[in-house]
């Protein structure tokens, strides 16, 4: 099924990704064709995608209002892939598996900040749960600035029954929890094969998730508000995993 990606940087990463089918791009008339328009229309003619020009209110039609920048891109389906998929990427890296596992979260934004950092620490893959959660939409692809586009993600039927062919992996599944005996995160060795374990926004990880877990970190706190937004939380737990395993993959700019 046919969708609309808009906004500069998610249509130029799907392209740069070259993982869907490419069926039209769209361009606002008026948009200039410069800086990174210019970049998306060479990538799309490398790829061999017709560009069309066309009235601004077009395209805020199918972005359904969301800022799109004047650009949009006619795509396939989202290719997710096999769990067998994320963990043989890690074997190809020579690098213990380093997972996401998303337990039934609901907002876009949250979603898409957190694939953005997923993306940005080297995670192999993440998992999602078919129902009762986000797939990934245009919106996440926009909330995440296209780099979904890059990531192995699958779609399972059942997370917990997932998180236990994980164990069976030897996969350490560390839920991000700020209930009675988490451990500081800071104090767990988070330098082997992990997988990070996020619960919903307000809820939390469902009982069986969080008893599924091996071990449960939190991030201490001091001020006057008790919890971070799952995104922000999320970000500094996977940091925190790539930190302990000395940047893997991070060449320093020179």
């Amino acid at each position: 099924m046919a969708q609309y990606l808009y906004g500069r940087w998610p249509v130029l990463e799907s392209l740069r990704a070259e993982r869907r089918s490419f069926q039209q791009l769209l361009l606002a008339e008026g948009v200039d064709e410069k800086g990174a328009v210019e970049t998306i229309l060479k990538t799309a003619r490398d790829r061999g995608v017709n560009m069309r020009r066309v009235p601004r209110r077009i395209i805020d039609d199918l972005a359904k209002d969301a800022n799109h920048q004047g650009v949009a891109l006619r795509v396939g389906d989202y290719p997710y892939v096999s769990l067998d998929a994320i963990l043989a990427t890690a074997a190809e890296r020579d690098e213990k598996p380093f997972l996401l596992v998303l337990d039934l979260l609901k907002d876009p934004q949250n979603v898409g900040a957190l694939l953005r950092v997923a993306d940005s620490v080297g995670v192999h893959g993440v998992v999602l749960q078919e129902r009762r959660a986000v797939e990934v939409t245009p919106a996440v692809v926009s909330a995440s600035s296209g780099a979904v586009e890059h990531l192995n993600i699958t779609m399972v039927t059942n997370l917990v029954t997932a998180m236990r062919r994980l164990k069976e992996e030897d996969i350490w599944l560390i839920g991000l929890d700020m209930g009675p005996g988490a451990t500081a995160f800071d104090r767990v060795d988070l330098d082997r094969s992990i997988a990070v374990v996020m619960g919903s926004e307000g809820e939390g990880l469902r009982r069986l998730v969080r008893e599924t877990c091996d071990l449960s970190i939190a991030i201490p706190m001091r001020g006057h508000v008790s919890s971070l937004n799952v995104a922000t939380a999320g970000s500094i737990a996977l940091y925190a995993a790539w930190q302990a395993r000395e940047w893997q993959g991070w060449t320093p700019a020179t």
